[in-house]
């Protein structure tokens, strides 16, 4: 999903103009970009946590050449999902634990 599909559905879900629903995307984008310039997490209780991390100085190589570069050091952000944005996507069909198997049965 891109932006543009992400303000389809959100204009759909929402009953909104696209226009209304891109100024949304904007904002969040906007406000979540803040957030992390100013060292803070985003938390969005039982979806997840947004974070800004500094990633070091380090060594690298070049794949195809075999030769060895510095990679500078940059802030990178990094995403924690909650618990409940967990459990959404690890529901399973068959739940293992509701089928009986007979102790005798061969596996």
């Amino acid at each position: 999903m891109n932006k543009h599909d992400l303000v389809t559905a959100l204009s759909e879900r929402l009953s909104l103009t696209q226009s209304q629903s891109v100024e949304i995307v904007n904002a969040w984008e906007g406000v979540l970009q803040d957030a992390l310039l100013a060292g803070e997490r985003l938390t969005l209780q039982g979806f997840g946590t947004f974070f800004a991390w500094s990633q070091t100085e380090r060594t690298g190589r070049n794949p195809r050449t075999g030769e060895t570069c510095r990679i500078e050091a940059r802030v990178s952000v990094k995403f924690k999902p909650g618990k409940f944005l967990l459990a959404t996507l690890n529901e399973k069909k068959n739940d293992c634990k509701s089928i009986k198997r007979n102790k005798d049965e061969a596996i």
